[in-house]
């Protein structure tokens, strides 16, 4: 059996040796396609691959189309919205990510950008600090986890909103549960966004949640950028001088909103929560165990499209 590696983005080299020991070591073979910039590329090399290991990169029906022997597709990473779930299904592939793997690095991207904002950008003035500060996490998963457990070691007050988390399982973690999108942006001088995009979720943070914010709010975002209404993150900027919105995820608009909000709102280049050799490591090893326990001994435990 083969397993295709195609990341436009590259792991790091340590990250693919370790990848390469997994998958050999079970018996497979292993072929990588780095760097490409075609999709004829992806098309021809995951034609006589029984199991894919991608980054960000797009599986859609065309590519599924092209895999007449795929079994499994594991994304490197915790989000899969590159992976057309329904197509996979279609075509009986299994679509597994790896949650967790990145989290305490996206965690700590959080922090840095809070600073960052709270600090004027570093722009010569003076600016608060986060200690005893409320932050709100919108969503409590691993990422959501992992920045309550930093919050705290700033000595902030930590609240959380998750209808699919056990109360229980929030106040384990010394957080305050929420029970209303309403009330975690209301009460909290920073929200932390960590929901996924989905029909559901796209473009629900807007106008109406981002003006709740106290005075000199901070909404981060390090989840998607679909999940924000563009429109309504403007108008709240614009009539809520005192709110700031920095960002992982360049929005569409980011050059208007940089333009007439300046440095009120921070973009990085690309999707960096991950973009550390830590995370890069431990996401592409777990992605080569997973494939090699699904190919080998029917695992699932972390599939998507069930």
């Amino acid at each position: 059996m083969k397993v295709l590696v195609a990341t436009e983005k590259p792991f790091a080299a340590v990250a693919v040796d370790g990848i390469r020991k997994v998958i050999e070591e079970a018996g497979y073979e292993l072929e990588l396609l780095e760097k490409y910039t075609d999709k004829k590329d992806l098309l021809a090399a995951v034609a006589n691959a029984d199991g894919l290991i991608i980054r960000s990169d797009k599986v859609d029906a065309e590519v599924l189309d092209a895999a007449k022997q795929l079994k499994v597709v594991v994304r490197a990473g915790a989000g899969y919205d590159n992976v057309d779930l329904e197509a996979a299904t279609a075509h009986n592939v299994c679509v597994e990510n790896t949650p967790g793997q990145n989290s305490n690095a996206v965690a700590e991207l959080v922090f840095g950008m809070a600073v960052m904002a709270v600090r004027n950008m570093y722009d010569g003035t003076s600016g608060t600090e986060l200690k005893d500060k409320n932050i709100g996490i919108h969503a409590f998963g691993q990422v959501g986890r992992n920045v309550a457990r930093i919050a705290k070691g700033f000595g902030m007050e930590v609240s959380a909103l998750d209808p699919y988390c056990p109360d229980e399982v929030i106040v384990a973690a010394g957080v305050t549960p929420v029970h209303s999108v309403e009330e975690l942006y209301k009460n909290n001088r920073f929200v932390s966004l960590h929901i996924p995009a989905t029909a559901e979720t796209k473009k629900s943070v807007g106008y109406d949640l981002i003006t709740l914010l106290p005075k000199n709010g901070v909404l981060i975002n390090t989840a998607r950028k679909e999940v924000i209404d563009e429109e309504g993150l403007a108008k709240a900027l614009r009539e809520r001088t005192d709110i700031k919105y920095v960002a992982d995820i360049k929005p569409d608009s980011a050059d208007a909103l940089k333009e007439e909000f300046g440095n009120r709102v921070f973009f990085t280049p690309k999707k960096m929560g991950a973009q550390t050799s830590e995370a890069n490591i431990n996401a592409g090893i777990a992605a080569a165990h997973q494939v090699v326990a699904f190919l080998r001994d029917g695992i699932n435990k972390f599939q998507e499209n069930k």
